[in-house]
């Protein structure tokens, strides 16, 4: 049960039967009442709007209506007390019944609670990493690799159709650039003193097994042939081996995508083009000069006249060029080709994930996203701030493998993957994040990693010496709800399953909302919950989780651990990290 959906149910079925009574007039539109943690605990465990968002329509004092509700409230089994406050909000507060309830449920569900048909089956396309296929992938990648592949997972797991989608960069300078330095690579390892590498060109080390496959491949073919024989040739060769490098670093992260669409394809089948005849013939294209742009240069603005497409008409600040004067197309031409061959593909509902230097490009292709489709298909963007790798406070050289960046698969070497992946998600996608190579591995409460993998390396802890004093067959989660929980009654084992009985509230809200980061703020306030009554258990032989003395309350306080568990190992599991049996 999500509980607050539960609350904001009871709260329409008294307001109903307040209309009813002539209390409140009939026809009330409910839409915006809503049941919410409240922000303060000291408030209670739920507060509610009504009163607020009903006042105007209902044409009666917030706090009329709100002392009208309170009281109809009152007689509800749920409720232990409820109280107006400030200009009309309703503050309940829960039996320990009902929580107990909730606990028990938990239980029964097992692993997969809070998973929900939210999605009902929608398709939705979730493009993430996408980044120009020449060469490994550096640490600023990862996350957004983690964020994508968290937030599929996430949206899976409630109940959407998901296709995980990487769009390969294969067309332009870049993989020109990537072809001219992989012949300078093949024509070292045929021999050649090649010197420096050319300003322009990619000078890793991680090309050099590359020239070696092509030569390996193809001799000194290509030795003396000019630029314009071999480099369609070698860039294609080169896009082949860069790609594999870059699905063997996704792979070391845990990172799969269900289809990789090639930029370099899409262009070659006439996309961009029928994408263009679709906004000409919709009146949405026109020749013109534009402004410069301010601030940072538009890499798709020069001062003659281009063919623009009219952005302004769906939200953005100007109109955008997609064909420029010499009649090549522009960067933008090309991703509304792609957005389109996505809408094509039956998605209605699309997220992209992008770095942070993509921000100046949202406006643009939600209009286009707009535009191509009547206004019917929606564009989430997703843009993640720059990481900013340390080593105990201090910032980390570059790679020699890879020239001028730090690759992911060096980072996932040096922590693990699980460490890389839970660590990119405590923090907003939008804000920038430090990453201390250090600090990741230190085992302190400032570590968020160990603090909530601790919390279930606790709760399996705690379960084994339990089944020392209780049979294993009852100590499975079917088991343990049916057990006696009357005992439960301390304020912070309250507080523990009120926090463990959010997790529906939470995976819905993230899900709806695009943000998986919501999760790792819930997984640490949780872990903080549990850590906190195991310190108490210290002092308070009462509160102590495992006593032969004790034997019923301790089924119960395993019943809770084991809720615990449940609730952190899926939290886990949809970050795509394993959960630990113990910490070492």
């Amino acid at each position: 049960m999500n509980v607050f959906s539960h609350l904001t149910c009871v709260i329409h079925e008294e307001i109903e039967r307040l209309c009813k009574a002539g209390t409140l007039p009939a026809g009330l539109d409910l839409s915006a009442v809503s049941v919410e943690p409240p922000r303060e605990a000291e408030h209670g465990d739920a507060a509610c709007n009504a009163a607020l968002v009903l006042a105007k329509q209902a044409r009666r004092k917030p706090r009329e209506i709100a002392e009208h509700l309170a009281e109809r409230l009152q007689e509800r089994v749920e409720c232990r007390s409820v109280e107006v406050a400030g200009p009309g909000f309703v503050n309940l507060r829960l039996t320990a019944d009902f929580w107990w309830a909730r606990l028990a449920e938990l239980l029964t569900t097992g692993p997969g609670y809070g998973a929900d048909d939210l999605g009902h089956g929608r398709r939705i396309n979730v493009e993430y990493v996408s980044a120009n296929p020449t060469g490994p992938l550096h640490v600023g990648h990862a996350r957004g690799a983690v964020v994508g592949d968290a937030l599929a997972n996430l949206l899976a797991h409630m109940g959407f159709a998901v296709t995980r989608e990487y769009y390969v960069n294969d067309a332009g300078a870049q993989v020109d650039a990537l072809a001219r330095s992989v012949h300078a690579r093949y024509r070292e390892a045929c021999g050649e003193t090649i010197g420096a590498i050319p300003e322009g060109l990619y000078p890793g080390d991680y090309l050099v097994p590359v020239g070696a496959a092509l030569a390996d491949r193809d001799g000194r073919r290509w030795l003396e042939e000019p630029e314009s024989v071999w480099l369609p040739e070698i860039r294609s060769f080169a896009i082949e081996a860069m790609m594999d490098l870059v699905r063997e670093d996704l792979e070391t992260l845990g990172v799969r995508h269900d289809l990789f669409r090639s930029e370099h394809a899409l262009v070659g089948e006439g996309r961009v083009d029928d994408a263009y005849a679709v906004l000409e013939k919709a009146g949405l294209i026109y020749d013109g000069v534009l402004e410069p742009p301010k601030g940072k240069r538009d890499e798709d603005w020069e001062p003659r006249e281009q063919s623009l497409f009219r952005a302004t008409a769906f939200g953005d600040d100007t109109d955008r060029p997609l064909r420029k004067s010499d009649g090549t197309w522009t960067y933008f031409a090309t991703d509304i080709a792609y957005h389109r061959d996505k809408i094509e593909r039956g998605f209605a509902d699309m997220i992209d994930v992008w770095g942070a230097d993509h921000g100046g490009y949202v406006k643009r292709m939600k209009a286009a996203v707009s535009a191509l489709s009547n206004e019917a298909a929606t564009l989430d963007v997703k843009i993640c701030q720059m990481v900013k790798l340390l080593d105990d406070g201090e910032p980390v050289a570059m790679s020699k493998r890879a020239g001028r960046f730090v690759t992911l698969r060096d980072v996932v070497d040096e922590v693990g993957r699980d460490v890389v992946r839970f660590i990119m998600l405590p923090r907003r996608n939008d804000a920038p994040l430090e990453f201390d190579l250090r600090k990741v591995l230190e085992q302190s409460r400032d570590n968020p990693v160990f603090y909530v993998q601790y919390a279930h390396a606790r709760a399996c802890s705690a379960l084994r010496r339990g089944a020392e004093l209780v049979p294993e067959a009852e100590l499975t989660p079917a088991a343990l709800a049916r057990t006696d929980f009357s005992c439960l009654d301390d304020p912070a084992e309250l507080d523990l399953i009120r926090r463990l009985c959010q997790w529906p509230r939470v995976l819905a809200g993230a899900a709806l909302a695009h943000e998986p980061h919501r999760l790792a703020f819930h997984l640490q306030e949780l872990a903080g919950a549990f850590h906190l009554l195991w310190t108490r258990g210290k002092d308070d032989a009462r509160l102590r989780f495992v006593d032969a003395e004790r034997p019923s309350e301790t089924r119960a306080r395993l019943a809770l651990i084991s809720a615990v568990k449940i609730v952190v190992a899926e939290g886990l599991a949809l970050f795509g990290v394993e959960p630990v049996q113990e910490m070492r």
